[in-house]
C-alpha cells in the first residue's frame, strides 16, 4: 500500500472530537515529536508477517491486512483518547495499547511476536546504554548478588569483555553480535555467573558461521577463570599472572590439594617462565574441557590458570630431577603449553597432587581360583579411582559345567565373573572425574566364547549380560587360518587344557592340534567343536549389532613382544594398544603422552628437529613417571618397576595431512604414515638408550629382544615365520637405523616399551586438534562429551572455502544437509573433495595400510578405529582379514553410520533434489578386495545394518518434529 493512501486511511481513525487536534509523542530520550500512526501500522504489520512465517519484503494477503489496518485504528482511537484524558502520549503507552487491542481480537501468536520484539528492541537500548532526558538508562536490568543485592546491569561492561575477547579476530568476529545475543539473553535479577555464561553462549552459538569463534568463547572463558584464580586489584595482567603462580601453590597446599614439595622449586625463576599469550590458544572446547575437569579446585573455586595447570604438571614430572628440577621443569612446561606433547589425562589429573597416580592402563591376569578372582575385582575398584583403565584377561576361569573339586559341584563359568567386575567399574567411576572403564579378553577356544560374544546384547538374560564393560576377542593366528580353509574349532575348558593360555604361533598350533586329537581318542570329555566360519560369522555379528567385543589379535602380539624371554601378553588394555605380559605376581601397567604431529608439520614440511627434540623430552617425562608415580597395587608396582614400560604415542595425524594438503586415501598418507612413525620411533628407542646411560637399563633388559639386537622391523620375520606364510607389509627403512643399534648395544635401554598409540579423545579435545590417527569424522558435526555439547566445524575447510569465495550461509546449510560432507556439493573442487573425505567416506583399507606402516615401527599396538558406511558381511570379513594379514595387532571400534547429528532444523531441505550418499538405498559393496569364501550377516544384523544407515526420518517429512 502507498504511503499517501495509507495516510489519508488511518487519519479516519481520528474522528470527532480528535480530529481537529495534533498530538505529539515524547521519545524515550526526551524529544517531543509529532504523533505518526503510520509507525503503529508498520509494527503490526511486522508482527503479523513473523507470525505467519512471511518474509518482511513481503506483502500481507488481502485479508489479513484488513484486519492490520482495523486494529491500527482501533489502537490510534485508544491512544488519543488516554491522551486527552490527560495521560502523556509515550511510547510505551502507545505499545501497550496496540498488545491490548491484539489481545482482545483474539491474534494471541500475532500478540506473542510483539511482546517479544518489544523485549529485543528494550535489551538493545540497555546494551547502547541509551539515555532518557534526565539522564538515566532508559532501559534498566539489574544484577543479583549472592547477598540478595541489587546492582544497576552495566552495558558497557558487557561491551568491553566481549570487545575484548575479540582482539585480533575482528575481521572475522562481531562483537557487536555477540553483544547484542548476550543481551537478549539477560533478565532482570540475572546473577553475574549468568551473565558470563550467556557471552560464552552467545559466542559459542556462532562457531558454525564461522570458526574463529571458538577462541572468542574461550577467551570469555578465560575472564572466568582468571577472577576466580589471579589475585585482584591488580592493573598489570602480566605481572599478576606471575606473582599469583606463588600464591596459588601456597594455597593448593594448605588446602591439601597439592603435594608441598612444589614448595621446593625456584618459585620464581619458574614464575618468569610463565607463557600467560598461550591460553589463547585454547578453542573453547579445550578450554571448556580443562575448566570442567583438569584445573585444580576447592570448593568449587579454581585455583589454576591454564598455564598455572601446566606447570604444575611439569613441576610434579621433575620432581626426582636433583639439582636440574628447575630447568627440567621449564623444558616440560614448554613441551606441555606449546602443544607439543602432552602427557595422558591421569598424568594432567594427578601430577604434583598428594595422590600421582599417573599411569594410564593396567592389565591384569585372573587366576582360576575364587580368591584371586575377587582379589583382581579388588584391584580393580582401587585402579579405577585413580583413573586407569584397566585390561583383564579372564581366559583361566574354567568354562561353564566345569567340575569343581572342593564343593564337588559345577562351575557357571566366566560370565557371572564378568558381571560383577562390570557392576565394579560402574560403583567406582574415576573419583568422580569420569566413567570408570575396563575391558574382559577371552581367548577364542573357550568354553564360553559363544555366551563371552553375546555379553553386550541388548535382549536375553540381564544377569548375563554386561552393558557397562568393553569385551575383546584374544584370536590366535591358527583360528583365522581355519576360518580361510572353512575348518572347524574346537572350544575347550582352560582347566583341561591349561599350558594352551601361556603358548603362541607355531607351539600353540602344535599343541592345539594334539588336545583335538585328545578329543578324537575321548581322552578330553569337555569340549564344543563348531565350524570356524560360523563362530567368526557370530564374532562380526556381535560387533556390529553392539560394538563388542572387539579383534585383537594373540599371535603377532607375543611374536613381536620385546619381553618374551620373561612371559607372555594376555590381553591388551582398556583401548587396544598397550601389550604388556601379565601373570599372577605381575599387573601390567603403561605410561602414555603423545606427539601433537600437527604442531611440528611448519612451512609445508615435518620438521624433523623439533620432532627430535620432542621425542627426546616426551620420554624423559615419560620415564619420569614410574619412579614417580603412586601405584594402588603391589603387583602394579613390581611389573613397572622391574620393566619400566612407556607409550608414547601421536595425535593430530589428520590435522598434518590437511597442513600437507594429502588426502588420506592416498599413497602419499601412507608414505607420510610410515616416515612420521619411523622418526617417532628412530627418536623414541634412541631417547631411551640416553636415559639408560644416565641412569641405567632396566632391570629385565639382560635376554629381551633389544639385547638380541632385534628392533620392532625385524620381528616382521619372527611372525612371517611362525605364521608360515608371507607377511604383506612394507619394510623399507630410510634413517641410519645402525647408530640406533649401536647405542643399544653399548647402553641398553631404559624401557622395555616406548611406544603406543592411544585414543587421545580428551587431549586432542584439549589441544584443538585430531584425534590421535584418526580421519575426520565430520566436517561439520556436534560432539558431545562430559563437558557438554559442542559444535565441531573442520577449520581447514572452511578457510579453504573462504579462499575460494565459497564460504556462506548456503554452504552452511549444504555442510547440515550432507552430514558434514562436501562429496554432492559440485560447487566444490574435486581436489578439496578428497582432501576433506570424512570418515566413512575413505575406504577402511587405506585405515589399515596407514596402521600397518606405523606398526612395523612400534613395540606396543595402536588404538585403531575401523569405518564403515555400507557394511555387509564379506565387507566386514575382508576388512578384519586385511588387518590380520597386514600384521596388525590390534584393532579398536566399529564405527558404522548412525542417524544424522547436525541439526537440520534451519535448513530447507525442499530445495535439493538430490539425497546424501549415506541416504541412498544401494547394494553394499567393498573395496577391499581378498578372495575367499563370503562370509554372510544373518538377517537380523542386515536389519540392524539398514537402521544404522539411513536417518531417524526420511528429511522430507514435515511432520517429523526433527527435521523442523
Amino acid at each position: 500500500m502507498q504511503n499517501e493512501e495509507l495516510d489519508g486511511q488511518l487519519h479516519l481513525a481520528n474522528i470527532d472530537p480528535l480530529h481537529n487536534r495534533q498530538f505529539t509523542v515524547r521519545k524515550r530520550d526526551g524529544r517531543i515529536v509529532p504523533f505518526d500512526e503510520t509507525r503503529i501500522f508498520l509494527a503490526l504489520e511486522s508482527a503479523f508477517k513473523a507470525s505467519a512465517g512471511l518474509s518482511q519484503s513481503k506483502p500481507l494477503p488481502e485479508g489479513v491486512e484488513s484486519e492490520v489496518l482495523r486494529l491500527t485504528r482501533a489502537a490510534v482511537k485508544e491512544s488519543l483518547r488516554r491522551a486527552v484524558r490527560g495521560e502523556m502520549l509515550e511510547i510505551e503507552l502507545i505499545q501497550d495499547c496496540v498488545e491490548t487491542q491484539l489481545m482482545s481480537a483474539g491474534h494471541h501468536n500475532t500478540a506473542r511476536r510483539y511482546i517479544l520484539y518489544r523485549e529485543e528492541r528494550r535489551r538493545a537500548r540497555a546494551l547502547r546504554g541509551d539515555r532518557a532526558i534526565d539522564g538515566q538508562l532508559q532501559t534498566q536490568l539489574f544484577v543479583s548478588g549472592a547477598d540478595g543485592s541489587r546492582e544497576p546491569l552495566d552495558p558497557q561492561g558487557i561491551r568491553r569483555d566481549v570487545i575484548r575477547a575479540c582482539r585480533g579476530l575482528e575481521d572475522r568476529c562481531s562483537w557487536q553480535a555477540v553483544a547484542q545475543e548476550t543481551v537478549r539473553n539477560l533478565y532482570d535479577g540475572v546473577r553475574p555467573d549468568e551473565i558470563s555464561q550467556a557471552m560464552i553462549f552467545a559466542a559459542k552459538a556462532r562457531v558454525e558461521l564461522e570458526p574463529a569463534y571458538t577462541f572468542v568463547a574461550a577467551r570469555l572463558l578465560l575472564d572466568r577463570i582468571y577472577r576466580q584464580a589471579l589475585p585482584k586489584g591488580s592493573w598489570n595482567f602480566e605481572a599478576a599472572y606471575r606473582d599469583g603462580f606463588k600464591e596459588y601453590l601456597q594455597t593448593g597446599v594448605r588446602v591439601e590439594r597439592l603435594d608441598p614439595a612444589l614448595l621446593t622449586f625456584d618459585l620464581d625463576r619458574l614464575a618468569a617462565g610463565l607463557r600467560a599469550e598461550r591460553d589463547e590458544q585454547f578453542t573453547y572446547m579445550g578450554l571448556q574441557t580443562l575448566y570442567d575437569r583438569y584445573l585444580i579446585q576447592h570448593q568449587g573455586r579454581r585455583l589454576e590458570t591454564p598455564q598455572y595447570f601446566w606447570l604444575r604438571v611439569a613441576m610434579g614430572l621433575a620432581l626426582h630431577e636433583g639439582a636440574q628440577k628447575n630447568g627440567r621443569a621449564l623444558e616440560f612446561y614448554e613441551a606441555l603449553s606449546g602443544f607439543l606433547f602432552v602427557s595422558s589425562t591421569p598424568t594432567l589429573f594427578n601430577s604434583g597432587t598428594r595422590h600421582p597416580q599417573l599411569s594410564s592402563c593396567y592389565l591384569s591376569t585372573v587366576m582360576d581360583d575364587l580368591e584371586h578372582i575377587f582379589k583382581v575385582i579388588s584391584d580393580d575398584a582401587k585402579l579405577s579411582k585413580w583413573a586407569g583403565g584397566l585390561g583383564n584377561d579372564w581366559t583361566n576361569i574354567r568354562g561353564t559345567g566345569a567340575p569343581i573339586k572342593g564343593t564337588d559341584g559345577e562351575s557357571q563359568g566366566v560370565i557371572p565373573f564378568l558381571k560383577v567386575a562390570n557392576d565394579t567399574a560402574v560403583a567406582v567411576n574415576q573419583g568422580g572425574k569420569r566413567k570408570g572403564a575396563m575391558c574382559a579378553y577371552l581367548e577364542t577356544w573357550h568354553l564360553d566364547i559363544e555366551d563371552f560374544l553375546e555379553l553386550r546384547k541388548n535382549t536375553g538374560d540381564e544377569r548375563r549380560r554386561t552393558h557397562d564393560m568393553n569385551t575383546a576377542n584374544w584370536i590366535p593366528d591358527l583360528f583365522m587360518k581355519r576360518v580361510a580353509e572353512n575348518g572347524h574349532w574346537t572350544l575347550f575348558n582352560p582347566s583341561d587344557v591349561p599350558d594352551l593360555h601361556d603358548l603362541y604361533g607355531a607351539a600353540f598350533e602344535h599343541r592345539y592340534e594334539q588336545y583335538e586329537a585328545m578329543t578324537d581318542r575321548g581322552d578330553l570329555k569337555r569340549f564344543k567343536r563348531v565350524e570356524a566360519v560360523q563362530l567368526w560369522r557370530k564374532m562380526l555379528t556381535m560387533l556390529f549389532e553392539t560394538g563388542h567385543p572387539w579383534i585383537t589379535f594373540k599371535d603377532p602380539s607375543n611374536l613381536r613382544s620385546t619381553q618374551n624371554h620373561v612371559g607372555v601378553v594376555h590381553c591388551s588394555n582398556l583401548c587396544t594398544e598397550i601389550l604388556l605380559n601379565t601373570s599372577k605376581h605381575e599387573t601390567a601397567v603403561c605410561n602414555l603422552g603423545s606427539i601433537n604431529v600437527a604442531a611440528h608439520i611448519q612451512d609445508g614440511n615435518l620438521n624433523e628437529a623439533l620432532l627430535s627434540r620432542t621425542v627426546r623430552t616426551g620420554m624423559r617425562m615419560l620415564d619420569n613417571v614410574i619412579d614417580i608415580n603412586f601405584y594402588p597395587t603391589p603387583e602394579a608396582r613390581n611389573a613397572n618397576l622391574r620393566h619400566r614400560p612407556v607409550g608414547l604415542g601421536l595425535m593430530g595425524f589428520q590435522d598434518a595431512l590437511y597442513k600437507l594438503r594429502i588426502p588420506y586415501a592416498s599413497d602419499a598418507a601412507v608414505e607420510f604414515a610410515d616416515r612420521s612413525m619411523e622418526l617417532i620411533s628412530y627418536h623414541a628407542i634412541l631417547a631411551s638408550t640416553e636415559l639408560a646411560r644416565e641412569r641405567g637399563a632396566y632391570p629385565t633388559y639382560p635376554g629381551s629382544k633389544w639385547d638380541r639386537e632385534m628392533l620392532p622391523i625385524d620381528t616382521l620375520g619372527l611372525l612371517e615365520k611362525e605364521r608360515g606364510s608371507p607377511l604383506n607389509v612394507d619394510r623399507a627403512l630410510r634413517l641410519d637405523w645402525p647408530v640406533v643399534r649401536a647405542a643399544i648395544k653399548k647402553h641398553g635401554l631404559r624401557n622395555s616399551n616406548t611406544m603406543a598409540i592411544a585414543p587421545t579423545a580428551t587431549i586432542s579435545n584439549i589441544t584443538g586438534v585430531s584425534q590421535s590417527i584418526e580421519p575426520t569424522y565430520k566436517n561439520l558435526y556436534a560432539k558431545s562429551n562430559l563437558s557438554g555439547e559442542f559444535i565441531t566445524i573442520n577449520s581447514y575447510l572452511v578457510e579453504e572455502l573462504k579462499r575460494l569465495n565459497l564460504w556462506d550461509a548456503e554452504m552452511i546449510e549444504d555442510l547440515k544437509y550432507y552430514d558434514g560432507s562436501i562429496r554432492e556439493l559440485e560447487r566444490v573442487p574435486a581436489e578439496l573433495k578428497e582432501i576433506y573425505r570424512t570418515a566413512f567416506e575413505i575406504e577402511p583399507r587405506w585405515l589399515i595400510e596407514c596402521a600397518s606402516r606405523r606398526q612395523k615401527w612400534l613395540d606396543m599396538g595402536q588404538s585403531l578405529n575401523l569405518y564403515l558406511a555400507e557394511p555387509n558381511g564379506k565387507t566386514l570379513s575382508d576388512m578384519y582379514f586385511l588387518a590380520w594379514e597386514k600384521g596388525l595387532k590390534t584393532t579398536y571400534y566399529l564405527r558404522t553410520l548412525a542417524a544424522t547429528q547436525v541439526e537440520k532444523s534451519t535448513v530447507d531441505v525442499n530445495r535439493r533434489s538430490i539425497q546424501p550418499r549415506w541416504m541412498k538405498n544401494k547394494s553394499a559393496s567393498s573395496q577391499i578386495k581378498v578372495e575367499r569364501q563370503e562370509t554372510r550377516l544373518p538377517d537380523s544384523a542386515v536389519a540392524a545394518a539398514n537402521a544404522k544407515t539411513s536417518s531417524a526420518c526420511s528429511l522430507r517429512d514435515p511432520a517429523c518434529e526433527c527435521c523442523q
